[in-house]
Formats: C-alpha cells, structure tokens, sequence
C-alpha cells in the first residue's frame, strides 16, 4: 500500500544529555507527519513525504537522510527563495519538552506555489492512505489549506483511506475560530481520527474524551481514537487502552507521531483498533526512552 504525509519538515536542535551543558546541541530533523511517516518508512511501508525544501545544502541533507531511511521523496518540492525552518527542543528532568522556533519563512509554507505541484498532487491523489495534521493546515495560507482539503476528498472518492491529527498549536494560528474552522473542515474529508483530548480542550473545550469522539464522529470521522497521554487511548468503540508504564522518560517529543504510525501501520496491515493502538503505545514508549522527535534506530 502506498502512503502519503503531507506537512513541514524542520531541522531540529536537541540537548544531547551527555552531561556537557547547555552548549552540547545535536542537529537532526523533525515534524509532527515526518516523524510519522519515517517511522511507518522504517516499518517496511511505501511511504512519501509530500513538503517544500529549499535547494540549500541543509535541504539536501535532509532528503538524503530521509532517502537513507526508506522514505520516498520525489514529493519534496523545491523554493529556490527558501530554506527549512529550525527548532529547538529543551527538556526537563520529567522528559516533558518545550520547543523554540524559527520556521516563519519555511519553504513549507509555499509548497503549493512550487513548480511541479500538479504532478506531485496528481501522485498524492493515487494514495492508499493520505495522512496529515492541523499544523500541516496551520502553516499554509488560505488557499494552500484550501488545496489540501481538496487532495484529501479526491483520495476519499478514490476509495482511500484519509488519517487526521488535530495537532493544535495555537502560536500557528491567527485566533482559536480559524483553528477550529479548518480541523472541522479537515475532519470532514478524514476517514481515521487521532485527536488529543489535551489539544481538543484548548481549541473547544471538551474535557472528555467521549465528548471529542462524539464531535469528530458526528462530523463523518468513523473511526476516531482519542490520544489520552499518559492514561492511554480512547477506541472508537470506547474502550480504553492504556500503555504500559515508562519509568524515567527521557523525552517525550514526538510522542504522538510515534503512536500514529504505530497505529496506522497496524490498521494497514489489517490489525482491530485495539491491537493497533497497543501498537501504537510501544512505539510512543520506545521514542520518549530516547532523545529528539525521531530517535536515532537502534535496533
């Protein structure tokens, strides 16, 4: 089956916890889809990231670093006028991370102006599976969230399957109204739902997970599995599955994108909802023991 994210690819500086202080900073990369899709790449699955780069010599480094990975890129467009943005994670002694950014003039945020986007569409829409996010939406201007809606209805009426993460970051976004407006419209072409009940509260105010399962639902998103934290997740059918516990995480970016694509990778390969997000949960526990949004492969 052939995959399809769609979102911003950043370079990404994390603390690298060798003891020498706050000078010590390791380069590698990271995004909400591109962690997904390198993990689902690295699962064995034909997976292609659909972004813009720049034509900057980081911009190649990530492509070859991804193509070493598994990871199809002749989805990644080009902006000769722009570069990757950058990011910065810091972490405290409980794992829990906070993040600086500079991704303002991200190539990203013009990748529907790119030469070639109608070929990398038209391959996009053949999809088995198109998965993106609320931030992949909340970088785009109107028209570009407006083309991405609309890549995703084509993949629903091929028969398709479309995932939705509703990644609520509010600093994307201009008010809470504009957020709420495109995940709704997101949620209506999404065939797979992987909302936070944390990131729901902030953007609607439901403070349980039945509730934010009932809205996704009633918006024509069947399968709907809530992200709980900690506590686990919600199932489509209600029932809670809860992960097994982590002692001591090191850092838990990236946390979420590693449940979605244990989860998806699962359901793709004909798992129930309750296996894929037992999944979902080792892969989700085996990240946040290690460092960066997409630890380095040890196994």
């Amino acid at each position: 089956m052939r995959v399809v994210l769609v979102g911003e690819a950043m370079l990404e500086l994390s603390q690298d916890g060798s003891g020498q202080g706050d000078s010590s900073w390791r380069l590698a990369y990271g995004g909400d889809t591109l962690n997904t899709a390198i993990h689902l790449a690295r699962n064995g699955l034909d997976v292609a990231y659909l972004t813009a780069l720049g034509t900057d010599l980081f911009s190649e480094d990530l492509k070859a670093r991804w193509r070493a990975e598994g990871l199809d890129t002749t989805l990644v467009l080009a902006d000769p006028a722009r570069n990757p943005g950058l990011y910065a994670i810091t972490c405290d002694e409980a794992g829990e991370r906070s993040f600086t950014y500079w991704r303002g003039e991200s190539a990203a945020r013009k990748l529907f102006g790119c030469a070639g986007i109608e070929a990398a569409l038209e391959s996009a829409a053949t999809a088995d599976l198109l998965a993106f996010s609320l931030v992949s939406l909340a970088i785009l201007p109107e028209e570009g969230r407006q083309a991405l809606i609309s890549l995703a209805r084509k993949v629903r009426a091929r028969g398709g399957l479309v995932a939705f993460d509703g990644n609520y970051r509010p600093r994307l976004w201009p008010d809470w109204q504009t957020a709420r407006a495109a995940r709704d419209a997101a949620i209506a072409v999404a065939s797979l739902g992987l909302p936070t009940l944390e990131d729901e509260t902030m953007l609607s105010g439901e403070t349980g997970a039945d509730a934010v399962a009932a809205h996704w639902q009633g918006l024509g998103c069947a399968e709907t599995v809530v992200k709980l934290g900690p506590e686990g997740c919600r199932l489509p059918d209600g029932a809670i599955v809860a992960p097994e516990r982590v002692l001591a995480p090191v850092d838990t970016s990236g946390a979420g994108d590693a449940f979605n694509a244990g989860y998806l990778g699962a359901r793709l390969r004909g798992e129930a909802p309750a296996q894929a997000a037992i999944a979902g949960h080792a892969l989700a526990g085996w990240t946040i023991m290690r460092r960066g949004a997409i630890p380095v492969r040890d196994f």
